[in-house]
Parts: structure tokens; sequence; C-alpha cells
């Protein structure tokens, strides 16, 4: 069964490359959610001792839909080109020899520092207008989300794509992102739903105290 489904979705990214990545993109993304969801819904639970039966789990299918919607809508189809392209742009602007040490650094610090902070920007800003806010508040949630996601995803990605850029083909390199970007999905859409938790307080003090020292500087 694995087998079949496997040479069905070779068959897809052949002929369809585009299209496969766009919709493999989006169900995945979804599936990220609901698993947010029940994470978000495990804790709270535990946290409160509520009963089975005064807390069933119930998945809010309008924020599946949402985030799948970032899935098709900018993961698919800008992930698509900028693999592609961050692969021709090292091999025929920089000359490095595919597969090299320098070749996959370069690879990594391009995603991290391009691709990594953008796909982190339009997601909170996306989630944050889908869900009916107005601009002030898409900005707090930035300043309260941005940061703590960023580093957090800054410890685990490069080593997720060091693997990736080394030993994966280019033309299945798509797939390996999408099948972490189902816990990444997961991971954001957890991220999102924290609020105000205390861990993300801590950066966002950090971050106030670094301003308010160097004003005190000058």
């Amino acid at each position: 069964m694995m087998l079949k489904l496997w040479k069905w979705y070779q068959n897809c990214l052949s002929f369809h490359p585009l299209k496969t990545q766009v919709i493999s993109s989006g169900v995945l993304w979804g599936v990220g959610d609901i698993a947010a969801q029940y994470i978000t819904h495990s804790n709270a639970r535990k946290r409160l001792q509520l009963s089975d039966t005064d807390a069933d789990f119930k998945v809010n299918w309008k924020r599946v839909a949402i985030t799948s919607t970032f899935g098709f809508a900018f993961v698919g189809p800008v992930g698509h080109f900028w693999y592609e392209g961050l692969d021709k742009f090292i091999k025929l602007k920089l000359h490095l020899q595919p597969k090299s040490a320098r070749f996959v650094a370069a690879k990594v610090a391009m995603d991290g520092l391009i691709f990594g902070p953008l796909d982190l920007l339009v997601f909170f800003t996306y989630m944050g207008f889908s869900t009916g806010k107005n601009s002030v508040q898409v900005k707090e949630d930035l300043k309260r989300d941005f940061l703590p996601a960023l580093a957090l995803e800054g410890g685990v990605w490069p080593i997720v794509q060091i693997a990736n850029f080394r030993y994966v083909p280019v033309r299945y390199q798509l797939l390996y992102v999408n099948v972490f970007c189902l816990l990444d999905s997961a991971f954001l859409s957890w991220v999102e739903q924290q609020k105000d938790a205390a861990w993300k307080q801590w950066f966002t003090s950090f971050t106030s105290f670094k301003e308010g020292g160097g004003q005190g500087r000058l």
C-alpha cells in the first residue's frame, strides 16, 4: 500500500510538481493544526483537571481551514520556487560543488536568514488578519510570537536542512521539507495559541531590557 502511494506521489511530482507541492502543503499544514489543537486541549485539560466528559476534544474546523489555506497559498507555491531557485542560484552564481560542505552551508545559511524569517512573518500576520484582528493587534501578536518562534525554530531547522541539502535529491527536497512542515505547522499553531504564555513574556522582557539599556547609554 505504501509503495503504491509512494509511486503515485512520484508520478504526480514528475508531471505536476507545483500542483503536487501546493496540495500536499495544504493538507500537511491542516493536519498539523489539528495536532496543535489537540496538544493545546490536552495540556489545558490536565492543567484544569477536567474530566473526559467535561472536556471532549472538538476540532476547530474554521481554524484548520485558515491554516490549511496558508499551506496552499504560501508554503506550497513559494516553497516550490524557493528550493528550486536556491539550488540553481548556488550552483550557477556561486559556483559551488553540489553536496560539498560549502554548498550545504550556503544553502542552510540562505534558507535560515531569508526564507525562515519570511515564513514566520507571513504566518503570524496572516493568522492575525484571518481571525479578524486589526493591524495594531496583529503588530502586538508579532511582537509576542515572532522572536520566540524564530529562536526555537532556529535551533532545529538548520539541522533538518543540513541533512536535506546533503543527502536528499533536489526533486525530493520539497517533500522532505513538507514532511517536517507537518511538525512545523503543529509547532507554529501551538505557539500562536499560547497567547501570553510566561515563556513568551521572557523573550519580550529580554528584548525590552536590551532596548531600555541601549537608550540609557545614549
